[in-house]
């Protein structure tokens, strides 16, 4: 907090402000008497004397405020503002739209940039204050000193930084009420001119809707204020003007029906909550807000009467005054507001389901659609509400605690329009315009008034008290990796994007990107043949699916396109990240990020473009090569720079006519990612100096079945570090292709038995021949991660299915029954060792559990897991909308799920540390650094340096002994309990990782 005391002498001006008389105040022009708090606030703080002993003279405040009154003053020096008013306009326009914080710190560069020369420099003894003065002062400079290296950290001058925070600080605060501004002007224009706006369909609805809703909200609240009132939700209804609540609602829940089911509906106890959060987050905002504006006009009103008294003591006074506004108004001090860390006590999530069902009841009572064949119609208007409150049963096989559940269901004329609904949405959590917070606690970091906590627990009470306890020397790694991350710059790639909109305008279709129609539906044959009716039914029942499907992935892409389309022209970006509760880190943004589909990767970039150099011209080839698949990326690297180059023509053309050429970019498996690689490939080849050509694209590495390979690693197990790449080899070793060589092997040999006595041998001739990669790859991937016979089975059931060899559904699920035995055995043969140390992990976790004890650990960088399965006890809550149950952790752990549960978590901490280890060395060696979970992200230039980085990080993560911590830990958690001891471990030297050319690849 900064401290800025009243001088108690202050220094020898030549024309001091005490001098003037009061009648000569009241006669000067209303520019000083009207002049706003903020920019008196800057420039009486700029008059304090400067910290330093010696410094250049800075004008007198009157000197650059007010214009010489006749008689007054002696024609002073012309200062730089009367020089070039363009400077005292910018600055004065600056001053008066920023916060206190910002006001500080551009005080200090105006200080900082006073010219010095030329100026009489102060004798020393009139800067002799007392040490607190001189402390305060420095602290005063310090701030403004902070920003300026932050702005010259990230490549901006300071003025820049200092814009792009304040608009940063705009989007955060006033998204919400700039919508609500946004639907009264509108409401006030057709109002005017006796016409609707030419709006977009949903838009309209949205306009259609605000008005009886926020009238209905005003209503309540003046309701709920009457003392008689015991509405459950009164206490919290009146914390917001009713047209901010109103917006809030309606954009919240139309949110979520776009991502919902697809069939137009989402719960209610999902919405209820979601909403009433909402309706806190910007409660405390607006509190905030509301605060520093009556205190502004408080001070305003108080500067208007200095000179009714001595005007020295007057001026100390407001001096002091206006240092504590300052104070008050800091930044930090507002993030503690905003962060729950005020006055007011959290809601809780029975007054987020309360206030929230009540918004959208209203909301239900209120808002109606029109279809437009009734709206010119001369029969009666066909007017209906818009949604509908209705409660549905829970299938019998997913009933567990509650039967039935409510859901809010829109008409199908809005549903319609959800798919077109995105770019009219309120996006509260958009990509960052300035580098985020640094995090330095659970909820200190990442955006400057938005809520945000360093990992996502998820109500999980017991975590996020581990969390916050953890001393912050311990989270410092932790906390280091999420900085870097969050700090890489991103831009998007416009050509690309454009690429998008033509196709998605052209009704989508191609390039993974979903058929923006949907499949009309079947009609009703004209018959009483039940079997031709059945028929009919089904195929009815799968159409509607497919179309629900649709709409999802349309609502989907909608939202992504509408926050590139928003971000496309912003030089840069950034993207907060935080944690789960494994340790593993995501983006906070949730629409268009990097850990997405090839479409959010396609038309994302590194902000900073780097020259290839020649190792990066190498690296964009094999890149290219890994994007375009279909078993290239499994060749050695020579094999993918030769596809590259075998391909140069179509790859040219791809650049120069995506749309309009032979389109060879849609064949590959991540086509959007494909087509900015031939762009910049192309770009590079046709320039004279291809390796100077500059490069934005991000290049992958990725891990070889990264699961598997931190068994090998924990087991030391050498035939299983062979399978996935930790040891060299000429190209690399397909884990997924040699399990399926087991598979065949093993059935093979029960396909010579009698299939009278073997039925096994009858399953195994039936479908030896659709054994392939693609058949066990999901087995073996979920494979460490826990997976059951019963998920193995209708993994190869799915795959089986799709290729339509088997047609009886019987023979079907015996043969999925049998691949998926045969494909347990063979994993267990090749990874013997992973098998036991999951095994091992599991039966300490169903020890721990059986104590009724959450399984607990540290990873490698100290970041404190406590797994969250414990029993979910039943909560209701009585609404004006319907009984909510809401579903509260009990003291009972899960304890079978604690077991199964543990070796997948377990092993997703460790590639989290991995991840966070190598994006900090990257960052000290000058990389930029993406990662997403076992796929590492940099420049191509860089991909060499970050190759040895990643893998130096791995063998010094497995140089520690984990499972001996790990059995210590719990040992001294639990003294009592027995532990299995540790699995045996083969003898794999983990330097050989350092050679492995294919170890990420």
């Amino acid at each position: 907090m900064l401290s800025v005391p009243a001088p108690t002498a202050a220094p020898a001006t030549p024309f001091p402000l005490a001098a003037l008389k009061p009648q000569t105040l009241t006669s000067l022009p209303l520019m000083w008497r009207r002049i706003p708090a903020r920019r008196l606030a800057s420039a009486l703080l700029f008059s304090s004397p400067l910290p330093r002993a010696v410094a250049p003279q800075v004008p007198p405040l009157e000197r650059r405020l007010l214009p010489a009154a006749p008689g007054l003053l002696p024609p002073p020096r012309p200062s730089r503002w009367q020089q070039d008013p363009r400077w005292f306009a910018a600055s004065s326009a600056a001053a008066e739209a920023v916060s206190s914080e910002e006001a500080e710190e551009l005080a200090h560069e105006i200080v900082r940039a006073q010219p010095n020369q030329n100026q009489p420099q102060l004798p020393v003894e009139e800067h002799q204050t007392s040490g607190r003065e001189h402390r305060g002062r420095h602290q005063w400079s310090r701030r403004g000193h902070q920003t300026q290296v932050a702005a010259e950290e990230h490549g901006m001058t300071y003025h820049k930084y200092a814009s792009l925070r304040r608009r940063q600080i705009r989007v955060e605060t006033e998204a919400w009420e700039q919508a609500a501004k946004e639907y009264r002007e509108l409401l006030a224009d057709m109002c005017e001119q006796k016409l609707a706006p030419n709006l977009p369909y949903i838009k309209s609805l949205f306009l259609g809707w605000f008005e009886p809703l926020r009238d209905q909200i005003a209503s309540e609240q003046e309701l709920v204020a009457d003392r008689g009132s015991r509405a459950s939700h009164g206490p919290y209804f009146n914390m917001l003007p009713a047209d901010m609540m109103a917006v809030i609602t309606m954009h919240k829940l139309m949110g979520l029906l776009m991502t919902g089911s697809g069939d137009g509906s989402v719960r209610v106890i999902q919405a209820a909550c979601q909403i009433g959060e909402a309706i806190e987050h910007e409660v405390r905002i607006h509190r905030f807000l509301e605060k520093t504006r009556k205190k502004s006009n408080k001070e305003t009103e108080n500067e208007e009467e200095i000179g009714d008294s001595e005007i020295g003591k007057e001026q100390q006074r407001l001096r002091k005054k206006v240092t504590d506004l300052m104070k008050k108004q800091k930044l930090r001090q507002v993030r503690k507001i905003v962060k729950n860390q005020d006055d007011s006590r959290p809601w809780g999530q029975d007054a987020h389901a309360k206030v929230g069902s009540r918004l959208i009841e209203l909301f239900i009572e209120t808002a109606h659609i029109q279809p437009p064949a009734s709206q010119s119609s001369d029969g009666l208007p066909d007017i209906r509400p818009a949604f509908r409150h209705e409660m549905r049963t829970v299938p019998k096989d997913q009933q567990r605690n509650s039967r039935r559940y409510g859901v809010i269901k829109c008409d199908p004329l809005v549903r319609q329009g959800l798919d077109r609904t995105a770019k009219h949405m309120v996006i509260p959590y958009m990509p960052m315009l300035i580098p985020p917070l640094c995090w330095t606690g659970y909820d200190k970091g990442a955006h400057l008034f938005l809520p945000s906590y360093v990992m996502r627990t998820h109500g999980a009470r017991q975590q996020r008290e581990a969390v916050k306890r953890a001393p912050r020397e311990q989270m410092q790694s932790v906390f280091e990796a999420l900085n870097t991350l969050g700090s890489t710059k991103w831009r998007v790639n416009k050509r690309v994007l454009s690429i998008v909109d033509r196709i998605w305008s052209s009704g989508g279709r191609l390039a993974d990107l979903v058929d923006r129609t949907d499949v009309s539906l079947p009609e009703k044959p004209d018959t009483e043949d039940d079997t031709v009716l059945k028929k009919w039914r089904w195929h009815m029942r799968s159409v509607k699916k497919e179309n629900s499907e649709r709409h999802s992935q349309r609502c989907d892409v909608e939202l992504k396109l509408a926050v590139a389309r928003k971000m496309k022209d912003e030089e840069g970006f950034y993207y907060p990240h935080n944690l789960d509760f494994r340790g593993r880190a995501y983006p906070m943004h949730p629409y268009l990020n990097h850990l997405g589909s090839d479409l959010c990767r396609g038309v994302l970039e590194f902000a900073e473009g780097r020259p290839l150099g020649e190792s990066g011209l190498r690296w964009l080839k094999i890149h290219l090569a890994n994007l375009y698949a279909g078993g290239v990326d499994k060749l050695s690297y020579d094999g993918r720079i030769a596809f590259a180059e075998s391909h140069l023509e179509e790859i040219f053309d791809s650049a120069d006519m995506p749309l309009e050429g032979k389109r060879w970019w849609l064949g590959a498996e991540d086509p959007f990612q494909c087509l900015a690689v031939c762009m910049n490939l192309t770009e590079a080849l046709r320039s004279s100096s291809p390796e100077t050509t500059i490069s934005h694209i991000p290049v992958h590495q990725d891990g070889s079945c990264n699961g598997l390979q931190h068994y090998a690693a924990l087991g030391r197990d050498k035939l299983g570090a062979i399978a996935v790449n930790l040891v060299a080899g000429e190209k690399p070793a397909d884990v997924y292709s040699g399990i399926a060589a087991r598979v065949v092997e093993i059935m093979r040999r029960d396909s010579q038995k009698d299939p009278s006595t073997d039925p096994d041998a009858a399953r195994a001739r039936l479908i030896l021949d659709q054994v392939d990669r693609k058949l066990v790859k999901q087995t073996v991937m979920t494979s460490v991660y826990g997976v059951t016979y019963v998920g193995a089975r209708e993994q190869i059931k799915r795959r089986l299915k799709e290729r339509g060899v088997i047609a009886d559904d019987a023979e079907l699920f015996g043969a999925s029954c049998y691949a998926a035995k045969v494909t347990l055995t063979a994993l267990g043969e090749m990874f013997q060792a992973a098998r036991s140390i999951m095994n091992w992990l599991g039966d300490c976790a169903k020890v721990i559990a059986c104590e009724n004890e959450p399984v607990k650990w540290t990873t490698p960088l100290g970041l404190p897991v406590v797994q969250p399965y414990r029993k979910l006890g039943r909560h209701l809550i009585k609404t004006s909308l319907q009984v909510l149950t809401l579903q509260r952790e009990t003291d009972k752990v899960m304890v079978k799920r604690q077991r199964t549960a543990f070796p997948p978590n377990f092993v997703h901490s460790l590639d989290g540390s991995h991840m966070m280890m190598t994006a900090v060395a990257c960052k000290k060696q000058g990389l930029n650094f993406a990662g997403v979970h076992d796929s590492y992200w940099t420049h191509a230039c860089d991909v060499d340096t970050m190759n040895k980085i990643l893998r130096d990080k791995f063998v010094e993560l497995y140089d520690t002994p984990i499972l001996e911590n790990l059995l210590e830990s719990f040992e001294k958690s639990f003294p009592k309990l027995k532990f299995p001891p540790l699995p045996e471990r083969g003898d794999f030297d983990m330097k050989d990782v350092l050679d492995s050319p294919y170890f990420f690849n």
